[in-house]
């Protein structure tokens, strides 16, 4: 059994509901960047070297253990850490919409123009929509595949509009078989 997992893709893609569901069905507890990454959520980043420090230190008190987000760059240096990786890629169309409808639930009417958090969501999806074609310059799927070409573990790849179960039940599937 694979006891060390991290799963990335773009933000908007599922990447935390698949390590949240998958944490429910395997004895691994489950982990967010975003929990290591925001200072406060999704306004003000942590430093680096604080991030690090965070994640190493839950990643070496548990065992067996699922890492949803992107650590590309800032992260590097667990990458030795993992036994399996997991790539999560949708259309672009059908993980913005996702998106938008999130930015709604967290915020309202606030993303609305004119609102406290329209200029703040508008950036967001700005730069949320850029996923699928920028370079390495950005957290994109360039970067990602740049990324994952230099890792030693095995990496599934689970492409396209697939149900959270579905999902779980590919990965469940593969561990069985790996």
């Amino acid at each position: 059994m694979k006891r060390k997992i991290h799963i990335l893709g773009a933000s908007g893609s599922g990447t935390s509901t698949l390590g949240s569901s998958l944490s429910k069905v395997l004895p691994h507890i489950h982990l967010d960047t975003d929990d290591y990454f925001w200072k406060t959520k999704f306004t003000k980043q942590r430093q680096v070297p604080e991030r690090r420090r965070m994640l190493q230190k839950d990643l070496s008190q548990n065992e067996s253990w699922i890492l949803s987000g992107a650590v590309c760059g800032w992260g590097d240096m667990f990458i030795n850490y993992f036994d399996l990786v997991i790539f999560i890629w949708i259309p672009q169309d059908i993980r913005l919409e996702r998106l938008k409808k999130r930015e709604f639930q967290r915020y309202g009417n606030e993303i609305s123009a004119g609102g406290s958090k329209y200029e703040q969501s508008k950036t967001f999806l700005e730069w949320a929509s850029l996923y699928d074609s920028a370079g390495l310059e950005v957290r994109s799927k360039t970067l990602h595949e740049h990324w994952m070409a230099e890792l030693s573990c095995p990496i599934l790849k689970i492409e396209g509009d697939c149900s959270v179960n579905e999902r779980v039940n590919l990965v469940y599937d593969y561990l069985k078989s790996n």
